[in-house]
């Protein structure tokens, strides 16, 4: 017999197994009656179909996704404290936080078969429990546990020795779980997971009390303070086991079907805990249904994003340009040099881009010295020639003072203003610039993120030119553009970037590579040196300097800190003057210099009356002294390999035979040996790219956490790239066939699509 409540609104509610026996669904409505005998007699009037129940249940579905991670049995707040801490908040946050990696569980063994290397799962029993030392007086805590094929040792290093006396009872039996290592003949397992068996229990029952731990294969997930995997697990297994199913899959059924993809829920699931049958190599790879599904649904609706934002460029009305040559031809008539096939390519690409009449969203990706920013000044003038300005914008003051230095001689010579706009301009002198920008007056604006302050008005900006991307996010591109109307916006990067990153951060961007160097460029040689053959070292630099060549040294910003940077490139430049090239001109160039100052010390240099310039990484872009021939850089494992890659280019730009000279401590990390490794072997910028990504990550490659990279919950751009390109392909066919995402088998999708990348790519005209 079924007991119905009535609650304090006068509400009736209807258990579930009532619903179902009416065949009932939320809406539906219902007839009501007494019989004779005063019972109730429900009976249906209006039953909805199932497809009006989608929204209802969706709604329902994501209300139970929502559920603070707080509301799980077992999560109190310093759990869900700790919890936040790995970025989950929410039920469907926890659903996410994939393992980090798996222990197969699902046998005990005997100690005679426990294999070094595995985490295995055995019984035993406590044979002895002793206080003793190590070879080298140290105390530590060691149980010798055995069972009729062989024994194994436990040992603690930190301990409390009563508590730990109390616990370690010899003939004490239990199920033991560690990681086994092998000392000659002998079996050792530190801090081992113990689970005690009492007297009369049977292995099996203790086994079957804790489903999260025992007889599967088992997650191992990423920790926190606050957090122990035990409980973690369980936390885990009840939340799967709980919301798994309100996990919906909207991706379209022939795309799932193509892809051999598993309904999310199940994936979900089988993450987390994987069926008894599953291989465990596969499961621990990531390499199973499950995985793929997960990765694949991830990558998707980034890729959908992209193709969206993409389209929508091409939809939007633009300037269409006309090339007349008013400036262009002159600017390369006044050029030393000719344009490599590569950049007339690459211009060609950009003009077509640019007499478009929609939006041009460019990436110019050049290895260091290919000629990136002249072809960018070309693209500049293009626009000054119909009239409009150009925003050139650099993610730092220096960069940014760097390019107003080569572009503003050039400019002068053909009548175009340019200015110079960063944060370092105050009071009068920067309401003059302002002034300048909204009249129109200064056609070409060279700045920092400054250039995109509210209370900079460009009277008509027809394009924005971004150098270093990776340093800037996907909305700061987005407020550039406000600027003008639809202005055409032209991306550079001397950031080789390997093809998968490219795909998550620059996907709604079309790519122009100029891969080819100028014309006279010698491969440069490059050798890490210790800190002790400091001598030689300086003993190479006199013998250039003897030939009538220069060298730079090269300090590194110390975390972070503009001021011990400066000091110790400015003590450097002193030393070496009064030291060691006491008969030489040392010169010393940084970024608290004025941009008149960095000018001069730059032309005395390009003159050769400055032999050796010590800097910082100030000439990490831009500087071009043909002359110089030796590059030694100072603390070189505190370089990323980009950064390293970016200095080295400021040699071998002449005919003459170029030296990297990179000086690292003694005490190099792996990584740190690693990355000087890959700079000796290649100067391939792709390579060193490829190295860099893989040994940092993608976060640290591109320079900033912010830097516009999407955040993964459980796809990797380093392991995923196959998937990753099969999710792109779908996502841009289908933007193909429905530009708006309007069909009705679209609508979920869509909506889904807002929901997660909706605000980081500026998708609110999709909704």
């Amino acid at each position: 017999m079924t007991t119905v409540r009535i609650e304090n609104d006068n509400l009736l509610k209807l258990p579930k197994e009532i619903l179902g026996s009416l065949e009932l669904r939320p809406g539906a409505e219902l007839s009501v009656e007494l019989d004779e005998s005063g019972r109730i007699i429900l009976s249906p009037i209006k039953v909805l179909p199932i497809n009006s129940q989608a929204p209802l249940q969706s709604s329902i579905k994501e209300k139970n996704l929502s559920t603070g991670i707080q509301f799980i049995k077992g999560v109190g707040p310093k759990i869900a404290e700790a919890f936040e801490r790995l970025g989950v908040k929410t039920v469907e946050d926890a659903l996410f936080l994939l393992p980090n990696r798996y222990e197969d569980r699902r046998q005990l063994r005997e100690i005679g078969s426990l294999r070094p290397g595995h985490t295995e799962v055995f019984e035993a029993v406590v044979i002895s429990a002793t206080v003793s030392s190590t070879r080298g007086g140290r105390k530590q805590y060691e149980v010798v546990a055995g069972d009729a094929t062989g024994t194994v040792s436990f040992k603690w290093f930190n301990f409390n020795a009563v508590w730990m006396k109390k616990v370690w009872q010899p003939g004490k039996r239990g199920i033991f779980i560690g990681e086994v290592s092998q000392y000659g003949f002998h079996r050792e397992i530190h801090h081992p997971e113990v689970e005690w068996i009492t007297a009369g229990d049977d292995i099996s029952t203790v086994m079957a009390k804790d489903p999260a731990t025992y007889g599967r294969i088992v997650p191992v997930y990423p920790l926190t303070e606050g957090l122990h995997q035990k409980s973690v697990r369980h936390i885990m297994k009840q939340v799967v086991d709980t919301f798994a199913a309100d996990v919906e899959t909207y991706i379209a059924a022939e795309i799932l079907a193509r892809h051999h993809m598993l309904p999310l829920a199940d994936s979900v699931r089988e993450a987390h805990f994987p069926s008894m049958d599953s291989d465990f190599q596969k499961v621990n790879n990531g390499a199973t249904p499950a995985h793929h599904t997960l990765v694949f649904d991830e990558f998707f609706y980034l890729e959908l994003g992209l193709a969206l934002k993409r389209r929508g460029f091409t939809m939007e009305e633009g300037i269409a340009f006309e090339v007349n040559h008013k400036y262009t031809r002159p600017l390369l008539k006044l050029l030393p040099f000719t344009l490599t096939h590569a950049q007339r390519r690459v211009l060609s690409e950009i003009k077509e881009d640019m007499m478009a009449p929609f939006p041009m969203h460019r990436l110019v990706q050049g290895d260091v010295g290919s000629g990136k920013t002249m072809v960018a000044l070309l693209a500049a003038l293009v626009a000054v020639e119909n009239g409009y300005q150009v925003a050139f914008m650099a993610p730092t003051e220096i960069l940014a003072e760097q390019h107003y230095l080569g572009i503003h001689t050039l400019c002068d010579s053909l009548g175009v203003k340019s200015v110079l706009l960063t944060s370092s301009h105050k009071g009068k002198e920067r309401e003059g610039l302002l002034g300048q920008v909204a009249a129109g007056e200064a056609q070409i604006v060279i700045g920092t993120h400054a250039v995109i302050q509210e209370k900079v008005e460009f009277l008509r900006l027809g394009l924005g030119i971004i150098d270093e991307q990776h340093r800037f996010g996907v909305l700061q591109r987005g407020i550039l553009k406000k600027k003008g109307e639809n202005p055409d916006i032209l991306v550079m990067t001397a950031t080789p970037i390997p093809r998968t990153l490219a795909m998550t951060v620059f996907g709604d961007l079309s790519l122009s590579v100029i891969d080819e160097l100028p014309p006279g460029r010698t491969p440069v040689v490059t050798k890490v040196f210790a800190e002790s053959r400091r001598k030689q070292v300086y003993g190479m630099i006199r013998d250039e300097v003897e030939k009538g060549r220069q060298a730079y040294l090269i300090y590194p910003l110390v975390e972070e800190s503009e001021k011990s940077d400066l000091k110790a490139a400015a003590q450097m430049a002193e030393e070496l003057q009064t030291s060691a090239f006491p008969d030489l001109k040392v010169g010393l160039l940084h970024g608290r210099l004025k941009p008149e100052e960095k000018e001069a010390v730059m032309a005395s240099f390009k003159a050769n009356e400055i032999q050796i310039l010590v800097a910082t990484t100030v000439i990490e872009v831009g500087i071009d002294v043909p002359n110089a021939t030796v590059m030694v850089i100072e603390h070189a494992e505190r370089f990323g390999l980009s950064q390293l890659h970016q200095l080295r280019g400021r040699v071998g730009r002449g005919a003459h035979q170029s030296h990297c000279i990179l000086i690292a401590s003694d005490k190099l990390s792996e990584d740190g040996v690693k990355r000087l490794r890959v700079m000796e072997a290649t100067t391939d910028g792709f390579k060193i790219a490829e190295a860099d990504l893989e040994i940092r990550g993608p976060g640290d490659f591109l320079g900033t956490r912010q830097a516009g990279l999407p955040e993964f919950r459980v796809a990797s751009i380093l392991k995923d790239g196959r998937i990753l390109e099969e999710a792109r392909r779908e996502a841009f066919t289908l933007v193909e066939r429905d530009p708006e995402l309007k069909l009705p088998e679209h609508k979920r999708m869509k909506d889904e699509l807002v929901k997660r990348w909706g605000g980081r790519l500026e998708l609110a005209g999709v909704a």
